[in-house]
């Protein structure tokens, strides 16, 4: 059995799909006792990290999510009372997403239960390791939403996407 050419960008996407259900996972374990999946959390998050409340396609693109996912979510964070939607100055079809009280408590609850863990883990890889992955993962997010891979790169064999 032959084995597959080296391709780094590809083993580190193949790794970050791999932690992303991980987290997903992890986080829904972490958080189930505050009424919330890791969906619903990553929404809270991004509204409570967000300097004003955004509407659903601004928290979409913020976190690479489609707007229907995000839609989705904000109405049933709605329901359970952890946002409410207010009139769009800007907008009138695209009302503000603003994090309710409620939705402020659970985010933190939901910070309270994870940090033991974030602690652990930078413990174990290191602080300065966490922050050059962070900054390699920032650096191919930036790119990819440049749209500096084009069609005609990825037609190209001697490309290194995968």
């Amino acid at each position: 059995m032959r084995s597959a050419p080296t391709n780094p960008l590809r083993d580190l996407v193949i790794e970050v799909f791999q932690a992303n259900g991980l987290l997903i996972d992890t986080g829904n374990g972490l958080v189930r006792d505050v009424g919330l999946t890791s969906a619903l959390w990553q929404v809270l998050a991004a509204l409570g990290y967000a300097p004003v409340p955004l509407p659903v396609a601004h928290i979409a693109r913020a976190m690479g999510l489609t707007r229907q996912a995000v839609q989705r979510v904000v109405h049933v964070l709605a329901e359970r009372g952890f946002v409410e939607l207010q009139p769009n100055p800007q907008h009138r079809r695209a009302p503000l997403v603003v994090l309710t009280e409620q939705g402020s408590q659970a985010l933190a609850a939901a910070e309270a239960a994870e940090a033991p863990m974030s602690r652990q883990l930078v413990e174990r890889i290191g602080v300065r390791r966490v922050a050059a992955a962070t900054a390699v993962l920032r650096e191919l997010n930036a790119l990819l939403q440049q749209g500096l891979v084009s069609a005609a790169d990825a037609d190209d064999p001697d490309s290194s996407t995968p």
